[in-house]
């Protein structure tokens, strides 16, 4: 008989993995909206049927802990069961002896805390109280709530024109979105329980660059009420349009020349032509919206325009640079990266033939810096961050695409002095190598470790880590912060200034894209309202019957770049579109959540706003 055995995974294995594989893909694109009281009794009972047996409190404990939950669902529970839910989850965490048992004990006692209101609302009421009005999972997703089904049955129907018509009923920037959105709704994608999630910004790209041909959207009459926006960012520019469309006359207040804001001086022309901008910039002001650039509005500006308007939206951005606070950050080769990119969205590229060039930072401002610099024929280019590669906040394919462009990533280093030759001339980043440790704030935080600092060698360094808000000439008139963020009411409006609403990264701090689309859609909405009116932004095509197509499997199609060695060489867009073929192929596999499950009986779909 044998002493050993070749270890051969049983076909019972083989299902197992397979079921762990589907209920990962599952989780992951999981509902926005589950009863979460259902949902948190679910985790305990999948909990409990890991548990090994050893230790009472994850053998015994996490049954009990079910019951309880159980008892909620069924209506046979009180206030003294949500305090021994508590004090259940409290002990198996703090006893038990594995994460088997401790970590489903965490979780369960941050639900019970989370959303105690809900628990009671089972208790009292016999129901759910957390719901969303809208529960098709991708929609939900998007910040701008755009009928994404909808879009795409009119991709697969060949009606170009009439999808993006669908798009700017919520989003009036999809050219930008095709391009550059972070696409937040494909992580909600009920695809990827099949196999994978839609590609919907490429087929969101494809439409645009498809139409049959443009057209003029339907306005409202005039109500000669004028509407001041200061900003011409994708939050101006939103509220402007739909205000537009209400009716109304809104003038956009731009203090550079060009209108676009970060997305023409934040976002490099080889992810967003600067052609493709143009035009749909020009197609928003066609339908009237009127412009003053080279204007930049400070206090007793706003003052003079609160006298000549019927009401101002502030979406002024944050387009100041934030500091190191490093010794040597004041020598004339330490540049901000809110600053070059500036200069480049003006066409000026600096030019770092031969030089080093070293990026602090991990955001996607710092990949667009280290990748226009490579462009910019630098000889190297290092970005230094201080966490690890997988805790970066740039987007996984914005990382991959500096690296294969030949960026180095240097990884859990902490700068900690900018050095100079005796001569003066830069010699780069002193950095002092980290460990990674402990959540903090949701991420692993980085520690000093043992051993001496390091000189990471630069000709020039870009300092990337963020922007801040120009709020002082506001705070001066009076408006109220937080953190440099201006302060306001939850329509938006700045407490203490009458017909004043303020959105965009200038009350939420820098954040993406569609959420600044999304602030300049609410702002025309509450601002339409503060004026006296209820005007409707109405869906205005009719989408594509719904045809069930089974359950056949087909992976998802992926946009293409341009070869690396190639595209380095300019700033032209660097990503291929889908082809017709790929992109009909795409549009077919949406299971079009707008009319099975929830979409069949919550109504499935928007149809103004």
């Amino acid at each position: 008989m044998a002493r050993l055995h070749v270890m051969e995974r049983s076909e019972a294995q083989a299902v197992m993995d397979g079921l762990h594989e589907a209920l990962g893909k599952r989780l992951a694109v999981s509902s926005l909206a589950p009863c979460p009281v259902e949902f948190t009794a679910a985790y305990v009972a999948m909990c409990a049927t890991q548990s090994c047996g050893k230790c009472t409190p994850c053998r015994v404990g996490l049954r009990n802990l079910q019951d309880l939950l159980d008892d909620v669902l069924e209506n046979r529970a009180d206030e003294h069961t949500l305090d021994l839910i508590e004090k259940t989850a409290r002990s198996i965490y703090l006893s038990a002896d594995c994460a088997i048992g401790y970590e489903a004990g965490e979780m369960a006692l941050t639900a019970i805390r989370g959303f105690r209101d809900d628990f009671e609302h089972h208790i009292q009421k016999h129901a759910c109280g957390f719901s969303q009005s809208q529960l098709v999972p991708c929609v939900a997703g998007c910040p701008a709530g755009v009928d994404i089904p909808g879009y795409i049955a009119l991709i697969e129907a060949g009606r170009y024109t009439d999808a993006v018509r669908l798009i700017r009923k919520d989003n009036p920037l999809p050219v930008v979105c095709g391009l550059v959105c972070e696409h937040p709704c494909e992580m909600h994608c009920r695809r990827g329980m099949v196999d994978d999630p839609m590609n919907i910004r490429g087929l969101k790209r494809y439409a645009t660059e498809h139409m049959e041909s443009d057209y003029t959207p339907n306005k409202a009459k005039p109500t000669g009420k004028k509407v001041a926006v200061i900003g011409g960012g994708p939050a101006g520019l939103s509220a402007a349009y739909y205000l537009a469309l209400m009716g109304h006359e809104p003038t956009i207040f731009e203090q550079r020349e060009k209108l676009g804001g970060m997305v023409r001086y934040g976002i490099p022309s080889y992810r967003l032509p600067r052609e493709r901008l143009d035009e749909e910039i020009q197609w928003l002001l066609d339908c009237g919206i009127k412009v003053k650039t080279g204007v930049s509005v400070g206090g007793e500006d706003l003052e003079q325009i609160r006298k000549d308007y019927d009401a101002v939206y502030m979406a002024i951005g944050a387009h100041k640079d934030r500091k190191l606070g490093l010794p040597g950050e004041d020598h004339p080769d330490v540049h901000s990266a809110v600053e070059m990119l500036r200069e480049i969205g003006d066409g000026i590229y600096p030019d770092f033939t031969g030089k080093k060039v070293a990026v602090i930072g991990g955001g996607n401002v710092a990949m667009d810096v280290a990748r226009s610099a490579i462009r910019c024929h630098a000889s190297r280019v290092t970005v230094i961050y201080r966490r690890r590669i997988d805790d970066m906040t740039a987007q996984d394919e914005e990382i991959v695409g500096a690296q294969a462009e030949g960026c180095e990533i240097l990884q859990l280093a902490a700068p900690i002095s900018i050095e100079t030759r005796e001569s003066g001339v830069l010699r780069g980043v002193r950095v002092h190598r980290q460990i990674i440790g402990g959540l903090k704030r949701g991420r692993p935080a980085p520690r000093d470790a043992e051993g001496d600092t390091m000189i990471v060698h630069g000709d020039v360094v870009i300092v990337a880590i963020g922007q801040a808000i120009d709020s002082e000439p506001f705070e001066k008139l009076g408006m109220a912060t937080k953190r440099g963020q201006i302060v306001t009411e939850s329509d938006g409006s700045v407490p203490g200034f009458d017909g004043v609403f303020c959105g965009g990264d200038c009350q939420t701090g820098p954040a993406t894209v569609i959420r600044a689309i999304n602030a300049g859609k609410v702002a025309a909405a509450n601002i339409d309202h503060y004026l006296g009116f209820d005007h409707k932004i109405e869906l205005d095509v009719e989408i594509p019957t719904v045809q069930f197509k089974g359950k056949i499997s087909c992976a998802r199609c992926e946009t293409t770049m341009r070869r690396s060695d190639q595209r380095i060489k300019d700033f032209q867009n660097i990503e291929n579109g889908l082809t017709d073929e790929e992109a009909q192929q795409e549009a077919s596999r949406c299971l079009r959540c707008d009319h099975f499950g929830f979409g069949a009986f919550r109504g499935g779909r928007i149809e103004q706003w």
